[in-house]
């Protein structure tokens, strides 16, 4: 069973736990403060309360066998330093490190961590674009500078064929899917009234035309993305 160690208890950890909770993934969750591991002790495998710098305490609970190890430390960044340091040396396949800045995300990566997320930093960016388009619902970082985004048509596509627009000759973007409210069926005799529509998902083709509303998944380089119209 694949097995994934959590240090540290704060939203990221939390979060982390409650999204793994129903995976079949096999979590262990650790932190310092015995109240944040009793939220979490009926969702997980194992919630231990421990000195995560103390590499006996860690190999108590085989952290040195398992797959993956977040170290999601908020405030303390030496512990979180030690930690990552102890879990490096036990061998664990990949590290994972929560940052609060850039400097400490170059830190993390120079101890051995294989992935370094900065939520807060992470957060501002997908503000910022959604800011910056009105019309972007939500983005998926893909890998670094790729992303897959969710955006309403903007008024220039509308009426027009996906042949007509040529998004990955014009812009440089890949249409995956779009998404498009449809009229739901009329309720038989004695059956409840049904929304008066669903959203389905649709494979695009050449001659699908676009309409107001629709919502487009697109995936492409972020810098090509940022260049598609937004009215």
């Amino acid at each position: 069973m694949y097995k994934v160690a959590i240090i540290g208890l704060g939203r990221l950890g939390v979060s982390l736990v409650e999204y793994l909770a129903g995976t079949g993934v096999q979590v262990i969750a650790m932190d310092n403060d015995p109240s944040l591991v009793d939220e979490v002790k009926d969702l997980v495998d194992v919630a231990v309360c421990l000195d995560s710098t103390d590499p006996d305490a860690l190999l108590s609970q085989r952290v040195n066998e398992v797959d993956v190890c977040v170290v999601s430390i908020g405030e303390n960044f030496q512990a979180a330093i030690l930690t990552t340091v102890s879990v490096k040396k036990m061998g664990v396949p990949k590290i994972i490190c929560r940052a609060q800045s850039s400097l400490h995300a170059e830190i993390f990566t120079r101890i051995g961590a294989d992935e370094i997320i900065q939520p807060e930093t992470q957060a501002g960016i997908v503000l910022g674009r959604r800011l910056a388009n009105p019309k972007l619902n939500q983005f998926i970082e893909l890998a670094e500078g790729y992303s897959l985004i969710e955006l309403r048509a903007p008024s220039f596509f509308w009426g027009k064929t996906l042949e007509q627009l040529a998004l990955r000759t014009k812009y440089q973007v890949n249409l995956i899917a779009f998404k498009r409210q449809v009229a739901n069926k009329r309720p038989q005799e004695g059956e409840e009234e049904p929304p008066p529509s669903i959203e389905k998902m649709i494979v695009p083709g050449p001659q699908d035309i676009l309409r107001e509303n629709d919502i487009l998944l697109l995936v492409g380089a972020d810098e090509f993305l940022a260049k598609l119209p937004q009215d």
